[in-house]
């Protein structure tokens, strides 16, 4: 039985911490179970918890989404597709369409989903229409729409895939020469999937303590406790904190399933560029359900801006772990959860929106 929350500070507080120490947890959703239990007011002020490239949504292509909200505008489809991608803006004038949500305003048929079986039961309610699955995700999501399509998905269904692996965001950090954190905290949905082993490398090749968390105060805490002291007893090994979901090898049937949907190629993250072998596109016996192959494109090459941000906006550094949300220019000021500006302030996985639910209002300005 893991130590409670409380024991595993307690030991924390009780280790002999260097002056400084960065932590970077890669996953939005450790991101969320970390701001909204208050660890970071709770650890030592040498420790220091920096939020990393764990948001779909915030590294989705800007080219993807206008692509998606042209399609919808444009064809005669129904375009389904995460939630949270409905409110992502794009680089384009206000008097324009700038998100899936003022194109639905406008008549597009766009229709939020929680999994891609809603996107298949949709297809089969309307077979006289084409239904374009717009999806965005890391490998816990893509695995359910890889299972989807090799499951014998309706004909009428076509897929905007804008799909990423996780790590090599990660290797791109520490390939760098400056990764801006000491030690690592890998996310364990992606970990319960892949298999832990897909995060050796970060101990293997660069000498990082890491380990693996759920979501719990009690999973982090125990892995943050892990890297420390990993990192001050220069002992350093990839830890499994959250043993009861992962394990060695992930789940072979959804890895099965990645490899039988989708190849792995070079892939643009939005503000961040191209990252060699991060992003998933369907196999040769699924081109015929690809959106652009069935409609053509509808942003063309001068839409493509290079996964730029909007003017001002710094979601790309926050991403990466360069700057905390509330050091972005203009984070509560043009860019508040109501008027989003860029992506990390829409998804409840993007950092500005978490730290903003949980009652950050001021910009350090430092």
């Amino acid at each position: 039985m893991m130590a409670s929350a409380k024991t595993w500070l307690e030991r924390i507080r009780k280790l002999p911490l260097p002056e400084k120490i960065r932590i970077m947890n890669v996953c939005g959703g450790h991101e969320r179970s970390i701001s909204a239990a208050g660890i970071r007011g709770a650890l030592p002020p040498q420790i220091e918890l920096i939020p990393g490239p764990g948001c779909p949504v915030c590294i989705c292509p800007e080219e993807d989404v206008y692509e998606a909200i042209h399609l919808a505008l444009e064809e005669d489809v129904i375009l389904v597709t995460f939630g949270d991608m409905l409110r992502v803006p794009v680089n384009v004038s206000r008097r324009d369409v700038r998100s899936l949500e003022q194109a639905r305003a406008a008549g597009a048929d766009i229709r939020p989903i929680a999994s891609p079986t809603e996107a298949a039961a949709i297809a089969r309610d309307n077979p006289e229409r084409a239904v374009v699955f717009f999806a965005a995700g890391f490998e816990t999501t893509m695995a359910p729409v890889a299972a989807m399509l090799c499951e014998g998905a309706p004909e009428n269904l076509f897929m905007l895939l804008s799909g990423r692996l996780t790590w090599p965001a990660v290797a791109m950090l520490l390939d760098s020469g400056e990764p801006g954190f000491d030690a690592l905290i890998a996310p364990g949905h992606v970990a319960t999937v892949m298999g832990p082993e897909e995060w050796s490398f970060v101990v293997e090749q660069h000498g990082l303590p890491a380990a693996v968390a759920g979501f719990t105060s009690e999973s982090l805490l125990a892995a943050m406790y892990s890297v420390l002291r990993q990192y001050i007893e220069d002992r350093r090994f990839l830890d499994n904190c959250y043993p009861e979901v992962v394990r060695e090898d992930g789940n072979p049937a959804a890895r099965a399933r990645l490899e039988q949907a989708f190849d792995v190629g070079d892939a643009n993250w939005r503000g961040i560029g191209t990252i060699p072998g991060s992003g998933f596109a369907l196999k040769p016996w699924l081109a015929q359900r690809d959106s652009v192959t069935a409609f053509g494109h509808h942003g063309g090459e001068e839409r493509k801006r290079a996964g730029q941000m909007p003017k001002g906006c710094d979601c790309a550094k926050v991403v990466l772990g360069k700057i905390y949300p509330n050091q972005c220019r203009i984070y509560g000021l043009a860019c508040t959860p109501r008027t989003p500006v860029g992506p990390c302030m829409v998804s409840d996985e993007g950092a500005c929106r978490i730290w903003w639910s949980n009652g950050i209002r001021n910009r350090d300005v430092a």
